[in-house]
């Protein structure tokens, strides 16, 4: 399977203007996913604003990423604030995927930074469910930034048959040597291939720390390729990787982490 990680920086505000970028990306890519990152439609430092460029229900959006993903064919995965299908006035940010034949999923955020420079909980509401969304043949379990800070969620998703693991971000430089380190403790643990795709740029002072890649089933780092892409910053990046996913299953009988963890049965709670 070969994903492409755009690894780029949103102008903020313009949805239409990303968008037309994500279209080109695509295009150029020529790979069986092609992911891009965290609140990229919008970009992410907005504050409240985030609200006036969520999608909606009729978003001409949906309709162009669903021909886009089907002329492909592949499947596209992008960070949007989404206005809540279920709750009027609330916004979701959430990871939308669109499969090969133009259906659109999403995962929502679980876990909303509010400290030091975020602010995500005085916008978005949360979700308490994970569950991995088949496109193409494969199941792909879908996190957003720091989510990946609670193993409990990579666990749900590789539990539920999640083949690759996504994790669609929007870090800054501070934060990069963290998830140097949990990415690919998160492959191991679960016997999953992991990738990831954060943005760089600045916003209202914010440096976003790039970092994209992935990492196969036992935590080792897969070569990155750019992919030529005309109007790359000089921070930008538009690289591919081949996922082998058969090689997941293979190596798991020498690390039966997930056999091991649902044959345990559940422990009664402790009497006081």
């Amino acid at each position: 399977m070969r994903v492409a990680l755009a690894e780029l920086a949103p102008r903020p505000l313009e949805p239409a203007a990303n968008l037309e970028r994500l279209a080109k990306a695509v295009r150029a890519a020529r790979c069986d996913l092609v992911a891009f990152p965290e609140l990229y439609v919008s970009g992410y430092r907005l504050g409240d604003r985030l609200r006036t460029v969520a999608l909606r229900p009729d978003d001409r959006a949906w309709a162009e990423l669903a021909g886009l993903a089907r002329e492909g064919p592949c499947t596209i995965v992008l960070g949007a604030a989404i206005a809540s299908a279920d709750r009027g006035g609330e916004v979701e940010n959430a990871a939308v995927l669109v499969d090969p034949t133009g259906a659109v999923h999403r995962q929502v955020k679980r876990y909303l930074p509010t400290f030091g420079p975020f602010e995500e909980g005085l916008v978005f509401t949360p979700t308490d469910h994970s569950a991995p969304i088949a496109a193409g043949g494969v199941r792909i379990g879908l996190e957003i930034c720091y989510d990946v800070f609670f193993p409990e969620v990579t666990r749900e998703l590789a539990i539920g048959g999640a083949d690759l693991l996504l994790n669609v971000s929007a870090s800054p430089t501070t934060s990069r040597p963290l998830f140097d380190k949990l990415l690919p403790a998160r492959a191991v643990e679960n016997g999953v291939p992991v990738v990831y795709v954060n943005r760089v740029g600045v916003e209202d002072g914010l440096v976003f720390g790039g970092g994209s890649g992935a990492w196969d089933a036992r935590g080792e780092p897969l070569a990155l390729e750019p992919i030529p892409l005309e109007g790359l910053g000089p921070t930008e990046r538009f690289v591919a990787t081949e996922l082998d996913l058969g090689a997941a299953p293979r190596w798991r009988p020498f690390r039966p982490v997930l056999r091991d963890v649902t044959a345990r049965p559940p422990r009664s709670p402790a009497r006081t």
